[in-house]
């Protein structure tokens, strides 16, 4: 634990002004990772006391720890009905396993290829899983971080099937070539036994088969195996004569086949819509033909073909007639028909509609033996973006309402906040509301896929993350306990009147798709005011009330506007922080003659607003409600820049917020507008670059740097269109018309990558211009010294530039709380500027003790209350954090954060104590001031993919790993940290991937995480009656063992496939590998295992024992009744 001593740090280091000093602490020439002591020394701001620091780099360590929503671009699905749990493959080489709500696993193959099939070895904890890449895999879930054991790469052949019979050891793989090979899966090592597609199919037949589409073997004779291949063969092999029992052939290509549970007749689905019957006494021929969804044809001719049917699934009951359930197959003729599914229950023909393609489905039954009646009870169906599970028990075929968070994508994420340890109410109030709008009409079963085990574990305090969506949707989700649960969603659309039809290229809108996407989002627990900034350049203010309220929703329109020299000159010592950007700027003045009139169809646009907010009284319901949106107008034809950050204060009752032309901040109270000015007039005389002033006239030429602007892409389409999806930036799933802009921006080049994120300095992410505009990156409300000579703390607003300046505002409030609603509220500026390198991302405040300090708040009250009739009741104002007390000491820290550096001031002295040089070649895309183990530190996110935490208020470099390579611009845009050593961003478009940089969370993290396996009872096989079990085929006298094992089969060719050993259970706990505690975790895991078996086994000697006792009495009473009978008398 190191102590730092403020007044050896300042001894000795002379006075100056203010910018020169924190100039000269920045311009020093610290290379990257360097602390150093800089600026001035004020007597009147001098800390005497000493900070004990008590983090140390022993208290960080980076580890994933869960991922939530559905599973990006799925491919395959299995299930295990015994164990119950489901997983799904993805085209990216990920598996999701699903059982109970709260288990929810996510492994990733090495290879990142796709995944072909996936089969569970039932009731056995593993998993094998078929990938593109021509290898298998086996995963041990006996653990709680899933591992590969085995793997098997295929060198000569392509895998498109495999099959692994209930209670086997064998697993079939059918290849491309047309052959079979078998797959011992204990030992993962290949078979000697193949089945040659030529000697499968006929010595007469000229052409090849094609694929192997089906392999399942006979559930009446485990030792004959059924062979689909693409063109419509079908072969009956007899595994133990090595022959070919039947041979089937139909004239158009199979996709599936299902056995009937008695083994004597199989069903084939087909490329032309059609379905077919086939019994194994005469196979010449199929004995029923259907296309069900065909149109018949007057003068009796076969039906008319339709799409193919991918999958069908022949499923028997006992009491009723057998369920024939599909994909695909629907009529050509109506090309606009969503994806079906079709469930056929004898007579009755159900077309379920899906919203999205079908992927895979798979039916729920009661057994897991393939030799009994069947009962199915569910369908699960996996479509290319949602999970839908089918409750067949119930006619009118209800789904079942899904417990997993897989909406999250249900419109593309376009932002983030995370809150740990935020008031504990706040989740039951927030479910309350969120609750009455629950959807009705589902089954009224429990959930099917319950499997797997999970607890709490230790970790206790409330976790919620709020995610805004493109098209104007905020929710709120219950994220504790690493778990997800949505608990409120909000619409924020519905504020505005809906455009027209037709009338879009006439309107003020900036946007053309998604006007209501949301670019920011700022929430204050405490008071529960919310508040959303929108794409199309508006700001919204929410209170939360639990009653209903129908009023008229105050508005407000605000004229931002920039009036500056075109090229600025930055000091020496500060590097303009958008230097690719520079060759472009000839390009875009010399278009200015030609964009005078882009985008303004007929008049010139002026003090227009982009949306039209509803004039008339509007129905709230409990939850968030509107109480004020402020909307940034047209100015001389030139249409309002985005937002680029955003604050509020609940107890200054304003709200601030910035784009590139200036700054507007707002009283929420009044409804009035405080303050519209642009970033050079905020300075006063105190700015450091030299601007002139220019003529109205001249400003058309910046028309050309708005990149809302739809006529531009004609003259510099690369720019605009890959700037115009940024806040979309592949949240879509390249369905949408501007897919091909998306896939450019998916997968950049570096240089492409570089260009993207270094135009995109400030939070939001889409602030794009390297030019004489100065945008807004960071606002900040917070009880500070304004200036030098202050002897306490009053109202300011810290403001941060793309420029990395720093101005502090002064708020002048009404002394007593009656007179807020009607003396008006003084914003001006202080004199006080700072300065760092690169734009400014966040602001914070800490005591004269090193305790963070927080932000000023209203404590909440219902606006619309019952009990309060009369709007005189005082407001309840926390003006310091609890743990400091309320006098405020003599000095105070400011820590600021810019993409490339981080300094801590004292205040009211502003002597820049501390700089650290956060990266040279590169730039923070995020940065947070968190609380850890009752203390605080700055965690930073670089755009090289390093996650990095420095100690406060000293700056020192406590973790530093390269973690995530930033790919794109969704993960720039969404990752966050927040308190207790957690973290989150967008892995995909679909899913969230939380992550913790706390060692303490990483050491817990195995008992936090659901368990997969559970020992559970093999259900026993039915009786099958003596004469059914004489005659009825000899399933259980195959032995599968003498003629696939090595003895019999010999070994299979070296150069086929390659054995790769797997990183085994060591990999289950990589969450606790930290040194002893990782070795303890491992002893204990294989104790637990050990222990487990030894239980099994006792239970089954104890009952072997039990069994053979019975039948040792039942034996000596059978002879002693008949010992002393002749045997014609028995």
């Amino acid at each position: 634990m190191k102590k730092f001593n403020f007044r050896k740090v300042l001894d000795g280091l002379t006075a100056s002004s203010p910018v020169g000093s924190s100039g000269g602490g920045s311009g020093s020439g610290a290379g990257g990772g360097s602390v150093h002591p800089g600026g001035t020394a004020g007597a009147a701001g001098t800390p005497r006391e000493e900070i004990q620091e008590t983090l140390t780099s022993d208290y960080f360590q980076i580890c994933k720890t869960v991922r939530h929503g559905f599973p990006y671009l799925p491919t395959a699905l299995a299930f295990d009905p015994v164990q119950k749990i489901l997983a799904i493959g993805t085209r990216t080489g990920a598996i999701r396993i699903l059982g109970r709500p709260g288990v929810d696993c996510y492994c990733q193959h090495e290879s990142g290829a796709a995944v072909l099939q996936l089969q569970f070895l039932i009731n056995e904890g593993a998993l094998v899983s078929a990938c593109a890449d021509d290898a298998l895999h086996l995963w041990n879930l006996r653990q709680k971080r899933p591992a590969v054991l085995h793997s098997l790469k295929f060198n000569r052949e392509r895998i498109t099937y495999c099959h692994l019979p209930f209670q086997s050891k064998w697993l079939y793989v059918g290849t491309e070539r047309g052959n079979t090979h078998i797959v011992n899966i204990e030992s993962f090592i290949l078979s000697g036994y193949v089945i040659m597609w030529n000697k499968a199919i006929e010595l007469s037949t000229k052409t090849h088969p094609g694929p192997v589409v089906h392999l399942s073997d006979s559930p009446r004779d485990e030792g004959k195996l059924l062979i689909g291949y693409e063109n419509g063969t079908i072969v009956f092999w007899d595994l133990r004569s090595k022959r070919a029992d039947l041979r089937a052939y139909y004239d158009e290509a199979i996709h599936s086949v299902a056995w009937h549970h008695e083994g004597k007749q199989f069903m084939c689905s087909h490329s032309d819509g059609s379905l077919t019957l086939w019994n194994l006494k005469s196979p010449n021929r199929p004995f029923q033909t259907t296309i069900p969804h065909g149109k018949v044809q007057r003068d009796g001719k076969k039906p008319e073909s339709c799409k193919p049917i991918l999958k069908v699934e022949y499923k028997t009951c006992k009491n009723s007639e057998p369920f024939v359930i599909f994909s695909g197959g629907l009529s050509y003729d109506k090309p606009c028909r969503r994806p079906s599914l079709t469930i056929m229950h004898g007579k009755a023909i159900t077309v379920l509609e899906m919203d999205h393609p079908i992927v895979d489905f798979l039916t729920l039954c009661e057994t897991p033996y393939p030799n009994e009646f069947q009962e199915p009870y569910a369908v699960v169906v996996l479509l290319e973006k949602d999970l839908i599970v089918v409750d067949l028990t119930q006619s009118n075929f209800p789904i079942f309402e899904n417990p997993y968070p897989i909406d999250i994508h249900e419109s593309p994420v376009t932002c983030t906040e995370y809150f740990a340890d935020c008031p504990p109410d706040l989740i039951p109030v927030l479910y309350s509301v969120g609750a009455k709008h629950k959807k009705q009409g589902y089954s009224n079963k429990e959930w099917p896929i319950s499997g797997g085990a999970w607890n709490l574990g230790a970790q206790t305090y409330p976790e919620i993350i709020i995610t805004g969506h493109a098209d104007g949707s905020v929710k709120f989700w219950d994220a504790s306990a690493i778990t997800l649960q949505m608990l409120y969603k909000l619409k924020t659309s519905k504020v505005f009147e809906k455009q027209k039809v037709g009338e879009g290229k006439a309107t003020a809108e900036i946007v053309e798709e998604d006007p209501f996407a949301v670019q920011m989002m700022y929430w204050c627990p405490e008071s529960r005011i919310f508040c959303v900034a929108g794409v199309s350049a508006y700001v919204i203010v929410y209170k939360f009330s639990k009653h209903e309220v129908n009023t008229e929703i105050a508005s407000l329109e605000v004229r931002l506007q920039c009036e500056v020299e075109d090229i600025i000159t930055p000091e020496p010592e500060t590097n303009p922080p958008f230097p690719d950007a520079s060759s472009q700027l000839p390009s875009l003045k010399s278009l200015s003659g030609s964009t005078n009139t882009v985008a303004c169809e007929g008049t010139m646009k002026d003090s227009i607003p982009c949306l039209s907010v509803k004039a008339r009284p509007v129905r709230m319901p409990p939850g968030y409600q509107a109480d004020l949106v402020i909307q940034l107008v047209w100015v001389d034809g030139e249409p309002p820049q985005q937002i680029t950050s955003l604050a509020v204060n609940s107890a200054y009752g304003l709200v601030a917020f910035g784009n590139c032309n200036g700054l507007a901040v707002v009283d929420f109270m009044q409804k009035t507008v405080l303050l519209s000015m642009g970033t050079l007039d905020l300075y006063g005389s105190s700015d450091p670059y030299q601007r002139q002033p220019r003529s109205p006239r001249k400003s058309r030429q910046f028309a050309a740097d708005n990149f809302c602007m739809r006529g531009l892409s004609n003259f510099y389409p690369d720019l605009t269109k890959r700037i115009r999806t940024s806040y979309q930036s592949l949240t879509e799933l390249s369905d949408s018309p501007v897919s091909l802009e998306l896939e450019r921006c998916k997968s950049p080049t570096s240089e492409n990558r570089e260009n993207s994120f270094s135009r995109s300095r400030s939070s939001s992410v889409s602030s794009i211009d390297r030019d004489s505009k100065e945008a807004i990156t960071a606002l900040y409300f917070m009880e500070s010294f304004a200036r030098k000579n202050d002897s306490a703390v009053s109202s300011c607003l810290w403001v941060g530039t793309g420029l990395g300046m720093v101005i502090i505002l002064s708020l002048n409030l009404p002394a007593s709380d009656d007179l807020r609603q009607s003396e008006p509220v003084m914003v001006s500026p202080s004199g006080t500027v700072l300065t760092l390198k690169g734009a400014v991302l966040t602001f914070a405040c800490l005591d004269c003790m090193g305790t963070l300090t927080h932000r000023p708040y209203e404590v909440w009250r219902d606006p619309h209350s019952a009990d309060d009739g009369d709007k005189t009741r005082k407001r309840k104002l926390v003006m310091h954090s609890p743990s400091s007390s309320q006098d405020m000491g003599d000095h105070q820290f400011a820590v600021i954060c810019s993409e490339k550096q981080a300094k801590v001031f004292s205040l009211p002295s502003q002597t820049c104590l501390y700089v650290h040089n956060i990266t040279e070649t590169s730039f923070l895309l995020r940065a947070d001031v968190v609380t850890l183990c009752n203390s605080v530190c700055l965690a930073c996110f670089c755009a090289n993919g390093h996650i990095m935490t420095l100690s406060l208020p000293s700056l020192r470099p406590l973790l530093d790993i390269n973690y995530l390579p930033v790919t794109d611009m969704r993960i720039a845009r969404t990752f966050c940290f927040t308190n207790e050593g957690q973290a989150l961003y967008l892995s995909s478009p679909t899913e969230i991937q939380r992550l913790t940089y706390s060692q303490e969370m990483c050491d817990n993290l195995q008992d936090m995480l659901g368990d997969l396996f559970t020992p559970v009872e093999t259900p026993e096989a039915q009786n099958r009656g003596f004469l059914k079990g004489l005659f009825g085929g000899s399933g259980q006298a195959f032995d599968r063992e003498e003629l696939f094992g090595e003895a019999t089969a010999g070994k299979a060719s070296r150069s086929l496939a390659q054995h790769i050993p797997g990183s085994g259970g060591i990999e289950g706990v990589r969450g606790a590998a930290g040194g002893v505690i990782g070795d303890l975790t491992r002893a204990r895991i294989a104790l637990d295992e050990r222990g487990q078996k030894l239980g099994e086994l006792d239970e089954r000697t104890a009952s072997m024992m039990a069994s053979a006792e019975a039948f040792s009495k039942h034996a000596h009473e059978v002879m002693l009744k008949y010992k002393d009978k002749k045997w014609y008398q028995f």
